[in-house]
């Protein structure tokens, strides 16, 4: 403890962090690792695998087609109300399976944010003023005086209608299908927190690689072997999503799926938004509510940070037993083998103060029409599942799998049962619809027997009724009596 107090001391003194993290002098890539120069300065480590497969061309015809239409308002109360048009979305949201042999425990719902009150009705402008208009000339024309009653409603203010602050309608049809490791076109990009690394994906990497999959794991600047700027303003969430940007557009394929985990499911949305015909399928780990972001103003994280740099034995401990199920021999090492919040006191402190980000609201996420893997560990005390429950209600596509023996690094704590559910959604790909079918162009033969009998009873000159017939044979044998008589 004494060690870490001098350290915190000389590290004021600097003003600079006691442990730096600077990336490898080579640039050129050597066991999967590469590292790139998004800024002048600013280098960022990636793993990238290609590994050897055989060439497949994917048949063409598979896979399903979602229809995306839903309308979402809101309010200038903070309401927000989602109209699902589209119910081939929904059925299709309803059958997917993640293998198991109950469906699902989220689908896509309407909701809103007032609890159990209605959708608001708007009545125009022009009908309310017909209706009190036509409400006065009866009064007039009858003569009589309203009640007491009548008048007293009469004269209360009229309710004011709700007008929307905001309207968005998305009216599109997306492509999904499976993504094998076999098709070259498909790329993994993975994506960690705060104070993580690519390290701790190391389990991901090595299973869907040896799939066939082409995966591609950054480091975020200041954590792992990327650099670490010695200024606050380089770890602002728009500075580290402009890096994930410049990653992704050097790195993508035709179909890309995203995975993000905590901090790192903010970048994956990001990126969504801005490339949503690139983006084929996201996975988000542990990723919390459909917020927008904004530091908080009483944090430890606010403290000097010289300060947090003499508390960061206590912050590791707390990171140990919120972030795992248990906190055992093995936890600990998994901690340190894969460079998990091992970060600078100074790089600590920025990432948590420069999380502002105001767009990523409920209608942000809401916008999104890529369908997303939601994977929550029960025993996360970091994120509670009520947040990953209200993100499966919001996204439009979106599947909510709930572990019960992991907790906030669960890709590290259960990496069989992670692995195993993403590339069962890797797989997932809604049933194609049926063809349509073909109209019969000739007809039955009791449809044109039929049809031929009421043309031929519609012509009076062909057949006549038995009645008319009889009418004029008895008519003929009495002109020819008549005759006989004359004679």
């Amino acid at each position: 403890m004494l060690t870490r107090f001098m350290e915190g001391f000389l590290c004021c003194l600097s003003s600079k962090s006691a442990n730096v993290v600077v990336p490898v002098e080579t640039s050129e890539p050597a066991d999967g690792y590469e590292f790139v120069e998004v800024k002048p300065g600013r280098v960022l480590r990636v793993r990238h695998i290609i590994p050897d497969r055989p060439v497949l061309e994917e048949p063409t015809g598979q896979g399903g087609s979602v229809s995306c239409k839903r309308k979402i308002t809101v309010y200038r109360n903070g309401q927000l109300f989602i109209e699902n048009l589209g119910d081939r979305a929904s059925a299709e949201l309803k059958n997917c399976q993640n293998g198991d042999t109950e469906p699902n425990s989220t689908v896509e719902v309407e909701l809103t944010d007032c609890g159990n009150s209605s959708p608001p009705v708007s009545i125009p402008e022009s009908r309310r003023e017909s209706v009190a208009a036509g409400k006065d000339e009866a009064a007039e024309a009858g003569g009589v005086a309203p009640a007491a009653g009548q008048a007293d409603q009469s004269q209360q203010p009229r309710k004011r209608r709700r007008r929307p602050k905001r309207t968005v309608v998305i009216d599109c049809e997306r492509k999904i299908m499976a993504c094998k490791g076999t098709h070259q076109d498909v790329a993994l990009f993975f994506i960690h927190g705060v104070g993580g690394s690519l390290d701790i994906w190391g389990s991901q990497l090595d299973f869907f690689s040896r799939l066939g999959y082409e995966v591609i794991a950054v480091d975020l600047a200041g954590h792992g072997a990327s650099s670490a700027p010695q200024i606050a303003a380089a770890y602002t969430f728009y500075a580290l999503a402009e890096d994930m940007r410049l990653i992704f557009k050097r790195y993508a394929r035709k179909r890309n799926i995203l995975i993000g985990h905590s901090y790192g499911v903010s970048f994956c949305t990001f990126l969504a938004h801005e490339y949503p015909e690139q983006i084929h399928k996201m996975v988000m780990i542990n990723g919390g509510g459909p917020t927008a972001l904004e530091p908080s103003l009483c944090s430890i994280f606010n403290l000097p940070t010289c300060v947090l740099h003499c508390l960061s034995p206590l912050l590791a401990w707390s990171f140990l037993k919120a972030g795992f199920a248990r906190q055992g021999a093995k936890e600990k090492q998994l901690l340190k083998d894969n460079n998990a919040f091992n970060v600078s006191s100074f790089v600590l402190r920025a990432m948590m103060s420069g999380q502002y980000w105001p767009e990523g609201d409920e209608v942000y996420h809401a916008e999104l029409t890529v369908p997303i893997l939601l994977v929550h560990g029960m025993h996360d005390k970091f994120v509670p599942v009520e947040e990953d429950q209200r993100m499966a209600e919001i996204l439009l596509m979106g599947f909510l799998k709930v572990l019960q023996d992991g907790s906030h690094m669960i890709m590290m704590e259960c990496p069989e049962a992670v692995n195993t559910l993403l590339h069962e959604f890797f797989l997932w790909e809604p049933a194609a619809p049926p063809p349509p079918k073909k109209e019969n162009k000739t007809r039955p033969e009791t449809a044109k027997a039929q049809s031929d009998s009421i043309k031929a009873t519609s012509d009076p000159s062909q057949v006549r009724p038995a009645t008319a017939r009889q009418t004029s044979s008895n008519g003929g044998a009495g002109e020819k009596a008549n005759s006989k008589d004359k004679k």
